[in-house]
Formats: structure tokens, C-alpha cells, sequence
């Protein structure tokens, strides 16, 4: 990681409704860079958090899958707000998808999609594989859904596939994607909205020990990100790295209470998307120093 790149002053990128463009302008702007980098500078580059947020969980998705097109993403694993196989009820058949995902994110700005299927025989234990598809391909139709409070400039879409041809990805669907993407997204989106905060604590002049704090944060993240998604040190670094995300979330309040309204607005909207998935990260946690 560069980390000159951060530490410099820079001038944000404008928000633009269209997040396909958006993000093309801003890959155009990085150059060629690591998942980590795309996730720190890109994040610094935002103009909202949901912005920052969509470049973190675009930098998990490169890391899911290092061949993936450069263009914006998602994927599609939940179904009636699960992911456990045994409740998904979209069926791969030879090549061929049906089923529906309930939420997919900026699924109807995303070039490419990839969805978790069962696979197994009848009778079998329920087993998935992941497989690719394009939003423009016959048999795929992506209904967008009315945004919600938080971060309502992201969209959200409902994926229904009916038939619909797909390229398989290798290995099992659960153990090397939709398992280890739970904990990339954790790292990657508090990367990305880490940085964030530290170029808005430069635009608005913070306290420089909070700033340097964000800093040491960033770097310990970097660490954590050359850790396998599976490893049992990984999460208990990344558990970690949350525990010093809360101890600053008081004095980064107050921070905001304090500057421009335009930004303290926009954290008290969106600040919650770092504790959506606390249950399932204190699980992996307790797992991991159990072991």
C-alpha cells in the first residue's frame, strides 16, 4: 500500500447517481491497484460513506474472485434473509439457474453477478457452487427495490433467474465463496470506510491524535487483509480492529458534531453499517480464540 497516496490532501470524486459510471471514474483515477488500495483510496475518494461502503464490498468481491471483470459487481447468495444452504431454494442444472435472491447490492448498476446454487443430487446433503452471470442475458431480470434509510444512495435490486446460462466458478459455492466473503467484506468495507473518515478528519482539521488513530487502524487492517478468510489469527486480528473502531466511535461524534453539518448528517444516516453483521462477527470471533 501506498501510503504517501493517503497521507497527501486530495480532492474528492462527486457523487454520481449512476454508480457504474461513478466507479469507472474512479478506477480510471486509481490506475491499476490492489484490492487493499482500491478499498483505502478508493475509500478516501468517496463522497458519502454508502460510496465508500460499495468500494470496500467492491474490493472483498475482487479478493472472492482475482479474475473477476473490472467493472462493478455483486453477489447474490441471500434468500428469505438467509445464507444457509439448506434455505436457498435457486437450483443449478447443467449450466442452467432458476431460482430468485432477495437482495443484491447495486445489483441493477452491477456488470456481473455471482450466484450462490445448490448442486446436490436428490437426496444429497444441500452442497452450493458459484456461478457467473450477465444482467443482459436472457433468462435474468433484476427488479430494483425502494431505497431504504441507510445509505439510500447504494441500491438494492431482487434477482429472479429463470433458465438462465451461467459460468461455473471451481470449488464448493459454501467453503470458497459465500463462507469467506462474510469475513473479506469486514475487513475490506472497514478499510474503506476507515479511510473515509480519516479524509474527512483532513478536510475538517480533527484533533491530530484521532487522525493518527484512524491511520494506525488502517494499518492494522492492511495486516489483517494478508490473512486467509479462514484463518483463526485472522479473526481474532479483525475482532481486534473492531474493538479500536468502537473506542473511537465517541470522540469521532463528537468530531462530526463539531465540523460542517453536510458530514455529520451523513455519519449519523449511515453509521450503522459497521454493526450489521456484529452477531455473526462475535461468533467467528469466539469460535477462533476457542480454537
Amino acid at each position: 500500500m501506498p501510503w504517501q497516496a493517503l497521507l497527501n490532501r486530495c480532492e474528492r470524486l462527486p457523487a454520481n447517481p449512476d454508480l457504474a459510471e461513478g466507479y469507472s471514474v474512479l478506477l480510471q483515477q486509481l490506475g491499476s491497484v490492489t484490492p487493499f488500495e482500491l478499498a483505502v483510496r478508493g475509500g478516501r475518494l468517496m463522497a458519502t460513506p454508502g460510496l465508500a461502503f460499495l468500494v470496500g464490498y467492491q474490493a472483498a468481491l475482487r479478493m472472492l474472485w482475482p479474475s473477476a471483470p473490472p467493472s462493478l459487481g455483486a453477489l447474490c447468495a441471500t434468500e428469505q434473509r438467509s445464507l444457509r444452504p439448506s434455505d436457498m431454494q435457486t437450483r443449478l442444472d447443467d449450466l442452467r439457474l432458476s431460482g430468485h435472491k432477495d437482495f443484491v447490492t447495486a445489483g441493477d448498476a452491477a456488470d456481473w453477478l455471482l450466484i450462490a446454487a445448490r448442486c446436490e443430487a436428490p437426496g444429497e446433503s444441500a452442497r452450493l457452487s458459484l456461478a457467473v452471470v450477465y444482467p443482459d442475458e436472457p433468462g435474468v431480470r433484476l427488479e430494483k427495490l425502494p431505497a431504504i434509510p441507510l445509505m439510500p444512495d447504494i441500491s438494492h435490486g431482487r434477482l429472479f433467474l429463470d433458465n438462465a446460462l451461467c459460468e461455473l466458478l471451481a470449488g464448493d459455492g459454501w467453503d470458497a465463496y459465500v463462507k469467506p466473503f462474510r469475513t473479506l467484506e469486514d475487513i475490506y468495507v472497514l478499510s474503506a470506510m476507515s479511510a473515509w473518515l480519516y479524509g474527512v478528519g483532513q478536510d475538517c482539521d480533527w484533533p491530530q491524535s484521532l487522525q493518527l488513530r484512524l491511520l494506525a487502524l488502517l494499518a492494522g487492517c492492511a495486516e489483517v487483509s494478508r490473512q486467509g478468510p479462514s484463518s483463526n489469527a485472522g479473526h481474532v486480528l479483525l475482532g481486534g480492529l473492531f474493538a479500536q473502531f468502537d473506542s473511537l466511535k465517541a470522540e469521532l461524534n463528537d468530531a462530526f458534531n463539531d465540523g460542517p453539518a453536510q458530514w455529520a448528517e451523513l455519519w449519523l444516516r449511515d453509521r450503522a453499517v459497521l454493526d450489521l453483521a456484529t452477531g455473526a462477527r462475535a461468533k467467528r470471533l469466539a469460535k477462533a480464540l476457542a480454537r
